[in-house]
């Protein structure tokens, strides 16, 4: 499997396809997703992404459906 590289970050997996702009768009979505998200429940950060629209709190071990890439404030 390829590296990213520093200036690509993660869409540097993708090498030259598809553009510079669907690949900064890429990023922008998949830096926001992969953040810890505060839980609407306990209020603390600690939610992260299980599958799409599935989000699970590491401090309440609390289990839910939200939106699909980051949490709705």
């Amino acid at each position: 499997m390829t590296t990213k590289t520093k200036k690509a970050k993660a869409s540097g997996r993708f090498g030259p396809r598809y553009g510079k702009t669907v690949r900064a768009r890429l990023n922008k979505v998949e830096e926001k997703q992969r953040k810890k998200q505060v839980c609407p429940l306990c209020k603390k950060p600690g939610v992260k992404r299980l599958s799409k629209g599935i989000w699970k709190c590491s401090k309440c071990n609390k289990k839910f459906a939200s939106n699909v890439y980051h949490l709705g404030e």
